[in-house]
């Protein structure tokens, strides 16, 4: 009988071990209280939230992050500005973003070209991972204004 009471109770307790949330927990607060929404106050996409973050790894979970930052910098660019990205802690200067990608379990990488149009790539650990979107002039004047930012979040929509 005491063997039947033990099973029960361990049966009781792996019910009440806590699931993972599908909305992680976010916050950012400014001295302004008119600021413009960050990617800290907006929900997460759908997509983002069909898989348990424990399930993820920590580049596709920073990849994902990422892409949201990267799509909230974009909506509060003017048309005579794109994103780049700097990297904090190094001299390797600043990327303008051409491309985002994550190798499972922990690399992150920035495809893109410096300030003087060279191709760049910039491999990042996640345990290192430190960066500064920036708003730069555009290459070309003539052009629309690049934006990965949606691109970004449209193919995580459509995995």
């Amino acid at each position: 009988m005491a063997k039947k009471a033990k099973a029960k109770a361990k049966k009781k307790a792996k019910s009440k071990v806590k699931k993972p949330c599908a909305e992680p927990r976010a916050h950012a607060v400014y001295a302004d209280p008119d600021a413009v929404k960050t990617s800290e106050h907006k929900p997460l996409p759908e997509s983002l939230s069909e898989v348990p973050i424990d399930e993820k790894s920590p580049a596709e979970w920073a990849y994902e992050r990422l892409v949201i930052y990267i799509q909230n910098f974009e909506e509060q660019l003017d048309n005579e500005h794109e994103i780049a990205v700097g990297f904090v802690g190094g001299d390797a200067g600043v990327l303008r973003i051409e491309g985002l990608g994550f190798f499972d379990p922990d690399i992150v990488t920035f495809y893109g070209t410096d300030m003087d149009g060279t191709k760049t790539q910039l491999i990042q650990h996640v345990t290192q991972l430190s960066v500064m979107l920036r708003a730069i002039p555009k290459e070309d004047t003539q052009v629309a204004a690049k934006r990965i930012g949606f691109r970004l979040v449209a193919d995580l929509e459509a995995e």
